[in-house]
């Protein structure tokens, strides 16, 4: 076959050109789409494995509170008794009013909001930095993110799959997240009204949700007020302006304000504190303190050396590697002076971890060091932390045109074994929740015959998982929640078994 010399030499080599970046285009995009189909089919797992979640723990009051008293009397034994948390107490009513398929049902709903965001939050700040990725690519991203998040910790019942723990220290930090985005999306005054009231409001619900969240999220208002002060970012900003984004940090640290006074000042809060001694004088006293820093030393050590974490660096490094245009083009400032919102992002992430560990300490001792659970407000800081490095790494390889295609290979690579590292302990949790579901259900009918044929007090067998708390722990020296269960069965009473019905 001889070329076509009809054409002029330009005209070829253009078409010639066009032709090999269609067919680059669609190489990346069935890259791209395989490589999302791990942490999707991973996401899957773990959702259908939520089926054989069941109640335990907190779960045994809080189900006959929601069924008996609705919400009204969920919000009052929260505020009045418990913690103070009536945001913590609505979400419960959320998926306690289902009972428990609520409970089957929680890490699907959960997960996909989840997912949802980090999605939407990817678009909105490609968007707001004038950037445009393949197809695909932010799905890659927010899917990667989320599995790393809700399953890279050393429990990832208690992070997950338990909605009691899971309200407040995994799915909270993320609504923190969702409230970024309709400042990312404002394009007019009306949008940046409606962002700041959205902070406002967002900052009331997370204050009367988590405290920890709550922590994280001033650290970070914070840092971002620090850097526009000090104009880390030189040039044009690639987000919103920087008295915009000051009005809009000032409506969220109003809000967390008005939340953290509302849940501080509850009777429940009052209570709470006075259960475990953790008054302000006992938490930060010098010998408290320092057992604090030392257990996050603990921790960080942990998160530092569970290297599935580096799935999260590999998908920012295949995002900066495939943005264009922007604010990170070769002479962009977020490519010459990356240092500054680097180093802020560290510091956060330090910063927010210790501070949640100083206020969970006086709650949890020395086992804050083991109680992953809490670990989730700051360590989704960590994850975009390191999306966001990975990603300014892409970029950086991109704008020198040098080792994109083997940083593109290895990223790949990465983030694949990051998804199948992370299966095998999840089908060995998988087959653990099976056998306790099978027990639960038995027992949970012979329970329910007792009470239908009018008894009042009968046998219980204690059955975990994920070093759940079960009523007669510890071979029946630990009776809590056992008249919760009582309860929750229309029983006067129950009494420590070793055998199964």
């Amino acid at each position: 076959m001889t070329a076509d010399t009809s054409k002029p030499v330009g005209v070829r080599e253009a078409s010639e050109r066009e032709k090999n970046e269609r067919a680059a285009s669609r190489w990346a995009t069935v890259r791209t789409a395989v490589l999302t189909l791990f942490p999707l089919a991973l996401l899957g797992a773990a959702f259908w494995i939520g089926r054989l979640v069941r109640p335990g723990a907190d779960d045994w009051c809080f189900l006959p509170v929601v069924r008996d008293e609705g919400a009204a009397g969920m919000i009052a034994k929260f505020y009045l008794h418990d913690n103070g948390r009536v945001a913590n107490a609505l979400l419960v009513v959320g998926y306690g009013a289902f009972g428990v398929p609520g409970q089957q049902w929680y890490a699907l709903v959960s997960g996909v909001v989840v997912v949802g965001v980090l999605w939407a939050l990817t678009l909105a700040a490609l968007g707001r930095a004038g950037l445009s990725a393949p197809r695909g690519v932010p799905l890659l991203v927010a899917a990667t993110a989320a599995v790393i998040f809700l399953l890279a910790t050393p429990d990832t019942y208690k992070t997950f799959y338990w909605p009691a723990s899971s309200v407040s220290h995994t799915v909270s930090p993320v609504l923190a997240c969702a409230a970024v985005i309709p400042l990312l999306r404002a394009r007019s005054g009306r949008g940046r009204a409606l962002a700041s009231a959205v902070a406002l409001v967002a900052g009331v619900f997370i204050g009367t949700l988590s405290e920890e969240t709550s922590v994280v999220a001033c650290v970070v208002l914070c840092a971002v007020l620090l850097l526009l002060g000090f104009r880390a970012v030189p040039g044009p900003s690639p987000g919103p302006g920087p008295v915009r984004t000051r009005i809009w940090c000032a409506a969220a640290f109003a809000g967390i304000v008005i939340g953290t006074a509302v849940l501080y000042f509850s009777p429940g809060a009052h209570a709470r504190r006075e259960r475990f001694g953790a008054d302000a004088g006992s938490m930060f006293g010098a010998e408290q303190l320092v057992a604090a820093l030392r257990a996050f030393g603990e921790i960080l050590v942990t998160v530092l050396t569970t290297w599935q974490y580096a799935g999260a660096l590999a998908v920012g490094v295949l995002l900066g590697l495939s943005v264009r245009g922007g604010q990170w083009g070769p002479d962009g400032p977020l490519v010459r002076r990356p240092l500054p919102p680097v180093l802020a992002g560290v510091l956060v992430f330090l910063v927010s971890g210790c501070l949640c560990t100083v206020i969970t300490y006086p709650v949890f001792g020395t086992g804050v060091v083991t109680a992953a659970r809490v670990w989730g407000d700051f360590l989704l800081v960590y994850v975009l932390l390191l999306t966001g490095v990975g990603a300014l790494l892409g970029r950086e390889l991109r704008a020198r045109r040098r080792g994109a295609r083997t940083a593109t290979a290895v990223a790949a690579a990465v983030s694949v074994l990051t998804c199948v590292g992370l299966a095998v302990p999840l089908i060995r949790l998988g087959t653990e929740m099976q056998v306790r579901a099978e027990h639960w259900d038995r027992q949970d009918r012979s329970l329910r015959d007792g009470a239908a044929r009018g008894a009042q007090v009968l046998p219980y067998t204690p059955v975990s998982v994920g070093r759940m708390l079960e009523p007669f722990g510890g071979h029946g020296r630990r009776v809590w929640p056992a008249q919760c269960v009582a309860e929750y069965y229309h029983l006067e009473k129950v009494t420590y078994s070793t055998r199964l019905p």
